[in-house]
């Protein structure tokens, strides 16, 4: 009887999805890994501000307690000696009666005192709970960055292995056939703060893909985009969801060149539009920085920053 035959080995096609789908897995993890680190900013952020109105609490509270304190005292050396009391010791008691409505007034400060010392302890303790909860917070965004940078590290490790088990020509024409088969163009009809960033973005075409990386001779898709519109002086986040809200957004039959075009969902890529139905976008390790069709992944919509 014949052997039962081995099961064939995966078709090129075969590989060159899955190494696909691995690469945009470890993006979109990069991806998340931008959005919890902008999250981790505003949250230090405001740990801050609440650190700081504890410590300004924690200086009223200082100061009511000392006049609360120093009202009991004076109480217990005889300042605060019944009104009968006062009466009977006094010289003139036609004229310590006289004087009841500031002692009346004495009395309610004393009271005033005592609510403010315990008002003001209630709002410390508002604080200290809000400071727990941003503490708490930022431990919680700090295991989910470690999570989302070993799923980043775990998806480009498994691509590698599975390149590696290819012959060299074969392995090749994987990592180059995203995006290669699009024509270089050789000019893109842009002006003013869009010219600046594309003349940037176009000019790192065959710059290598790194995840994180933004610039000098690395990137990842938001990193160039951030950096290229960073040259016409417009400021946008290290993150491809958080680009998609930094601007007005454009319907894909009004885009103009330098326009960003965003991918997937969630949108998990970004790339910048420059004319004729193609972008330019750090696309994965194995294409780099390229030029590929403004179709050429899932499309979700665009914005024009500045």
């Amino acid at each position: 009887m014949p052997a039962t035959p081995a099961q064939a080995d995966p078709s090129i096609k075969d590989v060159k999805a899955r190494v696909d789908r691995l690469y945009h897995e470890a993006e979109a993890a990069q991806e998340r890994l931008h959005d919890a680190e902008l999250d981790l900013a505003d949250l230090r952020s405001d740990l801050s501000g609440l650190e700081a109105d504890q410590d300004r609490q924690d200086e009223r509270l200082e100061v009511v307690r000392d006049q609360a304190s120093d009202a009991v005292v004076r109480q217990l050396e005889g300042e605060g000696i019944s009104t009968v009391g006062q009466i009977v010791v006094s010289e003139d008691p036609g004229a310590f009666l006289d004087s009841l409505s500031t002692m009346s007034s004495f009395n309610d400060l004393q009271s005033s005192l005592l609510t403010s010392y315990d008002t003001e302890l209630e709002a410390l303790e508002i604080r200290r709970e809000a400071t727990d909860a941003r503490e708490k917070e930022i431990a919680d965004l700090t295991d989910q960055l470690s999570t989302d940078k070993q799923t980043v590290d775990d998806k480009l490790a498994e691509a590698k292995d599975l390149l590696a088990d290819l012959e060299a020509e074969e392995r090749e024409r994987i990592l180059a056939s995203r995006g290669s088969s699009v024509r270089m163009p050789s000019d893109v009809p842009a002006s003013g703060r869009a010219a600046a960033a594309i003349q940037y973005a176009m000019a790192q075409v065959g710059d290598a893909y790194v995840y994180g990386a933004a610039g000098e001779s690395a990137f990842d898709c938001s990193g160039l985009t951030m950096r290229a519109w960073a040259q016409a002086g417009v400021s946008l986040p290290h993150s491809s969801s958080a680009q998609y809200g930094s601007g007005p957004h454009v319907a894909a039959s009004d885009l103009q060149p330098g326009d960003l075009v965003f991918y997937y969902s969630p949108i998990s890529h970004v790339g910048m539009y420059i004319g004729n139905g193609m972008i330019v976008h750090a696309a994965n390790p194995g294409a780099g920085v390229t030029v590929s069709g403004l179709y050429s992944m899932p499309y979700v919509g665009a914005v024009r920053p500045g």
